[in-house]
Order: structure tokens, then sequence, then C-alpha cells
């Protein structure tokens, strides 16, 4: 009670030393389960052992006597006890010394925050068999504010300084007295005098005095006091005025690894206004060194350069420790001089590694490789990895006429470089400031896959930048990312999408009227040649459907995908990444984070193409190198926003839109560049590329289009220890626009399409292992717009139809 009001807040409730026994809606699940444990299971079973003289004995027959002792540790003796009270919760006991020692914590938080006259009582009161309650009565009293705020500061190069961020204070007349506020004051004076030069400030030199000037107002007035520094001469403490210091030189010390170990300085190099020093010859160009410094000859001393220099060199991944060490000039008072010493990573490193991997295609898989990294190739800190990888796993979703259990396979390699900077022929640092710790990449990579069944060969070359403008913000831009697939099997088509095939095996019984031989295997139905032949028939008017009859859409349609899904691609594309993440390390729960892509292909390549002028395609395209390149402009948007609650709970939500539009040399958009609905991070009441496109019911095997939209909310709580549970809906759809199909239900067509969105809700649970947050996700189809409108709602709400979802970490 708080004035005579119940008050169940989680701060005042955190502050108790003593809590309720935890319940999930009511009910104490986890003491119950304490409950059902037996008290010395083991002596029980001895108890029971002895209570008639033969038993030991007959158990013995059966058994030993070994074992019979043995029994009383096992699971079903004493393992289940154990298990019981390991997982549940021992009944909470009031105890009044704890009591005294909440009511002195209430007593703390209220004075901290300018209740200086709370009084608080607590009664101890039974509420049935063996139970009690506490009930702490809090008379807060009237709230202290601040009224004259004045400052007393003994330094004056300290008291000029102050009056540069006065009118920033988080001190403000009329506010109510709190202690945070004046704590995180003395930290924001404190970082701004260490970032202007004073040097030997610390927070505890800043002092207050807040005293009631006894009016019915219940105002204070405060005094910020900065004494000057104490400093010991012989066996005396005197004071004398805070100085701020600047720097008058910067030595950096690098390390050459050797199995002696042995630090000899023995070469150095002066470069600007640095002196690097090296025990062996010096393995770094100048430069590489000092752009990761920002510590300068003739700047005051400041904690933000160390702290950036700091950051810089750890983003070159190139050194295993740091240090950054200050030491006053002897032959200026006013002087520092800063020392950095560096110790490199070894130059060579060669690493193997097996990793078990889930995605929304591959339900298990083993992944195993190696990476060869070289630090410091050209001296000047770039890093270069190569690496080569290989992949085997099993997947439900694929045909395996075989029932094998692999049935994915994937190998290839991979080479990177890595610049510490922005490597290109104009400057850049006055955009990108060194300070937003710039990079570069150049990676190439080659891929052979066998996953759905077309077998594609993969390569990749991407040049592109990254840098952060702000703590929680990246930026990226790829120059160039050109990915080139080449289908290696793509005979195999019908046996992969299999309803297609089932279509046209359907059809062809009915307008296949002039089949030659081998269009029919022995069982009647198409062969794969045969239903290539029979689409055929149908395109080119040789059957007795007309191009509107929708029997000839549909084989027109199943026909333009199987082209579009085995033509090989060349796409050559740019694009910038923005992100921001406001997330204050892994404990923090209430953040947000947003991403914006913007990407264009194929303007690079039609300029190429219109040079070299090679003969079009079939479909009267242009063409590099034989194959018809990708032209588009896609764009992206992501936002994600947490929220966290008492009691380990908490609220995410996560918006999503993309769409890519095709133009000039192309009418639709790639396999790989193209959006998919439903699995583990998307609708969990569909599994993966089985929503959509639109109303259309997600009919194909792999349905995609070009045009997003999905929102997802979880509510996530905790049942006891590290198992969780989660609350969901997701909504979203797929759609095309401004591509190739025309057909309404697969297309956006307006705010009519809206009634295309898809709902899928259910219940997860996860289990937290510290490192990695194991999930399991029962979805069910709570609005499917596949079905026609009076069956969309609540018709798959049952056990029998749940979607069942595995994945590793949170979905969003």
């Amino acid at each position: 009670m708080v004035n005579d009001t119940i008050n169940k807040s989680e701060r005042i409730e955190s502050l108790l030393y003593q809590k309720p026994n935890s319940s999930i809606a009511g009910f104490p699940l986890r003491l119950t389960l304490y409950n059902l444990a037996k008290e010395n299971a083991d002596s029980l079973y001895y108890d029971w052992l002895n209570r008639k003289p033969n038993r030991r004995k007959n158990l013995a027959k059966i058994l030993s006597n070994k074992q019979v002792d043995r029994l009383s540790e096992s699971f079903i003796v004493s393992g289940m006890s154990n298990f019981l009270k390991k997982t549940g919760e021992a009944p909470v006991l009031i105890d009044p010394k704890k009591v005294e020692n909440s009511k002195r914590r209430l007593k703390t938080y209220y004075e901290n925050n300018g209740f200086f006259n709370v009084t608080i009582d607590s009664k101890i009161d039974s509420i049935g068999k063996r139970k009690g309650k506490v009930t702490y009565s809090i008379n807060s009293g009237a709230q202290f504010k601040l009224d004259t705020i004045t400052t007393e500061i003994k330094t004056p190069v300290l008291d000029s300084l102050y009056n540069l961020i006065e009118n920033e204070s988080l001190l403000k007349s009329g506010d109510p007295y709190n202690l945070n506020n004046l704590n995180l004051e003395r930290e924001r004076i404190t970082k701004y005098f260490r970032n202007s030069g004073a040097y030997k400030f610390q927070v505890n030199n800043i002092r207050y005095t807040v005293y009631d000037i006894k009016n019915p107002n219940h105002k204070l007035n405060t005094v910020v006091k900065i004494e000057n520094q104490s400093v010991k001469k012989g066996d005396t403490t005197v004071t004398v005025p805070f100085k701020l210091y600047k720097i008058n030189s910067v030595n950096i010390f690098t390390k050459n690894l050797s199995e002696k170990e042995v630090n000899r300085i023995n070469d150095s190099v002066s470069y600007k206004d640095f002196t690097i020093y090296s025990d062996g010859k010096l393995n770094y160009k100048p430069k590489a060194l000092t752009n990761t410094i920002f510590i300068n000859k003739g700047d005051y001393f400041s904690d933000l350069n160390k702290n950036l220099t700091t950051r810089s060199i750890n983003n070159l991944q190139t050194f295993k420790s740091q240090t950054i060490e200050y030491v006053e000039d002897p032959e200026d008072e006013n002087g520092l001089i800063a020392n950095v010493y560096l110790l490199p990573r070894k130059k060579y490193t060669w690493a193997p590694f097996v990793d078990f991997t889930h995605s929304n295609i591959q339900d298990f898989g083993i992944t195993g490789g190696m990476s060869f990294t070289w630090r410091n190739i050209f001296k000047r800190a770039e890093i270069f990895q190569i690496s080569a990888k290989g992949n085997i796993g099993s997947s439900r979703d694929l045909a395996n006429p075989n029932n094998t259990f692999f049935n994915i396979s994937e190998y290839g390699g991979d080479a990177k470089l890595t610049f510490p900077r922005i490597f290109f022929p104009i400057n850049t640092t006055s955009i990108i400031r060194k300070e937003m710790l710039p990079t570069t990449q150049m990676s190439f990579g080659l891929t052979n896959q066998k996953n759905i069944g077309l077998d594609k060969e993969n390569f990749t070359a991407i040049i592109n930048y990254n840098w952060r403008p702000k703590d929680d913000t990246s930026m990226r831009l790829d120059l160039f990312n050109t990915q080139f697939i080449r289908n290696l099997n793509a005979d195999n088509y019908f046996n992969v999408y299999r309803s297609s095939y089932n279509r046209l095996n359907d059809l062809s019984h009915i307008y296949f009227t002039n089949p030659g031989p081998g269009d029919f295997d022995e069982q009647g139905n198409l062969t794969f040649d045969g239903a290539d032949n029979f689409i055929e028939d149908v395109v080119t008017g040789q059957t007795i459907l007309s191009p509107n009859d929708t029997d000839y859409k549909s084989i027109r349609s199943i026909a333009e995908r199987k082209v579009r899904l085995t033509e090989n691609n060349l796409i050559v594309s740019s694009n910038f990444t923005f992100s921001k993440n406001t997330q204050n390390g892994i404990l923090d729960n209430t953040f947000y984070a947003f991403r914006a892509k913007i990407e264009s292909a194929g303007n690079v390549s039609s300029i190429i193409a219109r040079q070299v002028n090679e003969p079009l395609s079939d479909n009267g395209n242009r063409t590099l190198f034989g194959i018809e390149y990708a032209q588009y402009v896609k764009s992206e948007f992501d936002y994600t926003k947490h929220w966290g609650f008492r009691k380990k709970q908490s609220f995410a939500v996560r918006t999503f839109a993309g769409i890519a539009i095709p133009y000039g040399n192309a009418n639709s958009i790639p396999f790989s560049r193209s959006y998919f609905a439903g699995g583990s991070n998307d609708n969990r009441g569909w599994q993966a590329y089985s929503l959509g496109p639109g109303s259309s019911g997600g009919i194909n095997d792999f349905n995609e289009a070009n045009f997003k939209l999905a929102f997802s909310a979880e509510y996530r709580f905790n049942f006891f220890g590290d198992l969780y549970g989660a609350l969901f809906a997701d909504a979203g759809n797929i759609w095309n626009v401004f591509d190739n199909v025309e057909d309404e239900k697969y297309t956006f067509n307006g705010f009519q399409s809206l009634q295309d969105i898809a709902l899928g809700t259910g219940i997860g649970f996860r289990y937290d292992f510290s490192f990695f947050v194991f999930r399991i996700d029962l979805g069910y189809k709570t609005y499917n717009p596949g079905k026609e409108m009076s069956e969309r709602w609540f018709r798959d709400l049952n056990l029998s139809r749940t979607v069942l979802n595995f994945g590793i970490n949170y979905p969003f």
C-alpha cells in the first residue's frame, strides 16, 4: 500500500527481499512440481527394502546386492524427485529479518526520489492453512523539489568549461529531487572535462550540497561543488588547481611475435607526428598504423579520442590486444606522452569447422570446411581469406523418389580481401571520415549445389564498402554485386515441381490427342519429355484448346514458370543498405531496429551489351555471354520494435515491405531475387514457399512473387528457468505486380488485394541455452486467402492441421 493505494509496480516489487512463489495464470506450477517430489527418496527406498526380511534377498537373486543399492540412485527411486525439485520452486517462507531489510530498502528508494519524510510499516497476516502475506504500508509524504541551483568551482579553467555546458544541465529548477539525476549530471560534467584536457579529473571530484530552505513548498537549494585537486607532497596532502593537459608526443610500439617473445626495440620510424617502434623489422606501412590513431600531437587529452582509437584498432582484426597509456612529460608540466602498445595476431591462421544447420528449405544439414587467413598481406593491415566448404542435408519438401535421407548437397569456395579503408580512386575522407571505421571488401565465390533438384552452379563477385556514422548505425554500399547462376539439371524440373507435373499429367489425358513414342510410360503417365511435348502442342495450337480456355492458360502458366526457373541468370547490380539498431547490450529488451535497402540491376549490363552487340535471345532480349541479363529496381524496408516488461516478459513486432520491379531487358524477377512467404521466420501458419501469391492458394511447389507485405507480433514470457513461451500472430502475403503475370488471383490490384493478406497464429516454446535459443512454433491458418471468401476464417484451427516450425534463436 502506497498512500492507502495498492501498488504492484515492478520497480517497487523488485526492492523486496522476499517475493511469492511464481505462478502461471495464477497457478503456482513450479511450487506444485516441487511439492510432488519426495523428501529423502533414497531413505524411503531403504525403509521399504528392509520392511520385509526377504525383500533384499529376493531382489538380489534377480539383480545383485550392488545393483540393489544402486536402485536408490536410479531415476525411478530418486531421480524423479530430484528432477521435480530442480525444475520446481521451493516454498517461500516468511522471514521477519527479510521483511525488515525490505523496509530499509524501500525507505532508501523513496528518499532517493525526494520523499525525505517517508514512513514504512509492515504487517504479517495469515490467509489460510500454512499461508501468509506481508503488507507494506508506505506513507510517502510530500516530494521535495529543486529550487535554486548554484556552483562552487575552485579551479578557474574548469569553471570556464562548465559555463559552456551549463545550459545542458540535467538538474532543472522545479524538478523533483532524484539521486539518479544527480549522478548522471556528475557523469556528464566529468565526461566533458576529461574530453577537454582534464586528465586527472574524476567523477568523485564532484559533490553536492543539498539543503532544505524550510518553506511549505518543500523546496531544496542545490550547490554543485568542485574542489581543487588533492595531491601528496611528502607526508602531507595539499590542494592545487586542476590543469588541462595537451598531448606532446604519440609513440606506437609493435611487437613481432617470436618463440622467445623478447621485446627489444631495434627499429623506429617517424611518420608525421608519430614515432613507431618495433622489436624487429617493422612489418607495417606507417600510415596503416597512424590511420587508426585518433590521439594527435597538440590536442588536449580526451577519453573520446582514446576510445575511438581502441575501436579503430579492434576493427582492424589484426592485433590480438592493444594498450594505451599516458605518461606525464617530465619536460612539460602540462604535457602528456601517449604510448600505444600493439600485440599482433598470428600472420597466418587455419581453421577447420563443422556446423549443424536448419533453414526454410533444409530441415537438417551438416556443413564442414576450412578457412585460411593471411593478415597484413600488403603491410597495410589488409586481410586475405580463402575458404572451402561442403554441405549435405535433408529436406522433406523436395522430390526424393529413392527416399534418400541426405538429398541436398553443396560445395564451393570463397576468396575475400578486406581493406581497413575506402579503396577507391577518389579520396572520400571528407564524406566518410576515418572515425566511421570504413572498410572495403572484395569477394569472389563459386558454389555447386544440389538443393531444389535443378542443381545450380553459382558464381559471385562483390565489391562493397561498409562504415558506421554512429555507434547504432551502419551503412553498406555494394558497388558491384555480380551473380551468375547456371542450372546443371534442368531436365529434372518436373521431378521437383510435382504439382505442375501432376496438373499436366491430368490434362494430357484430355487434350494430348497426338502423342508420340515415349510421351507416356507403361502406367499411362506422362514422361518428362512427354510433358514438354504436350506443352509445345498446346502453345503452338495443335490441340483443341484455345488461348481463352482456362486449361490453356494453366498449361501456358506452367510452361512460362518452367522456362523462368530453368533459365540461367546473369545479375549485375548495385545496392545501398542503411541499418540502425538501438539495442544496448544483450540484456536490453526495449529497442528498435530498422533496415532499408535499394538495389538496381542491369544498367551496367545494358551498356556493355550494346557495345558487344551479341545476338538477341529467342524472346528478343539482349544477352551477355549468351544469357539474358536481369534488369530491375528493388527496395525493402524492415522495422522491428521490442518492448520489455516485468518478470521476463516482452512484446515484439516486425513490419516488412519489399518490391522488385522489372524493366528494360526483363519482364520478371530472377528466382533468387524474388520473395516467398511462410516458414519459421515468416508466416508460421504456412510452410516455406506455400503461401500465395495473392489468393491463388499456393498451388505451386515453390510459390514466389516480386511484391511482399508482412507483419508479425509476438508476446514472449517465461514459464520457468530457461523455458520460455510465446503467443504470436503473423500476417502477410506475396503478389505479382508490374511483371508478366496477369492472373488477378496472383497480382496486386490496389486496396482490394489487401483482403488477400493471410493471418497465421499460434503458440511457441523456446529454450535458452545461453549461446543460442532453440525454438518450436505451432502455427495455424487463422485466415486463409487461398479459399473461398466464406471459408477463409478459422477453418484450419485444429490440431490435425498444425504447422510445426523449428528454428534457432528468435524469429525477429
